[in-house]
């Protein structure tokens, strides 16, 4: 009798033990970024803090002094390297909204701020394909 009951919770142990290790644990819960109701949420979708981020990234390597500003000197530089036709002044003009002749983080966080608004035609918070312009400087799928 004793036997029986040991051969019976040695079984028993045996299939909780196989029956924990063939279940896979649940995926993680992720925040999901505050879009409306009916959000597509692939891939390409992009929040305002992801477009200000690459987008800071990119510019700011115009910083060839490491000051963590922006000079009109390296400004143009910047352009002339990225072989933009625009007035390099004027662009930098517009994006140095405090006029003490240097670009900021600050600043281009702003830009950027107003940029997006723009883009994001159903100002949901977040820019899907159908959003992005189709130009060079348009963020790519990716980021």
């Amino acid at each position: 009798m004793i036997s029986r009951s040991i051969l019976v919770v040695a079984l028993s142990l045996q299939t909780v033990a196989a029956l924990a290790q063939a279940t896979t644990p649940p995926a993680p819960q992720t925040a999901a970024p505050l879009a409306a109701p009916g959000a597509s949420g692939s891939r390409s979708d992009i929040t305002l803090a992801k477009f200000q981020k690459r987008r800071e990234k990119a510019i700011m390597a115009a910083d060839t002094d490491g000051d963590g500003k922006i000079s009109l000197l390296e400004w143009e530089a910047f352009q002339a390297k990225r072989n933009v036709k625009s007035d390099a002044a004027r662009s930098f003009a517009r994006i140095d909204s405090n006029h003490d002749g240097f670009i900021d983080r600050a600043e281009l966080d702003a830009f950027f701020a107003k940029r997006f608004a723009r883009l994001d035609k159903n100002a949901d918070g977040i820019l899907t394909a159908d959003e992005l312009p189709g130009h060079k400087t348009a963020p790519k799928q990716e980021q």
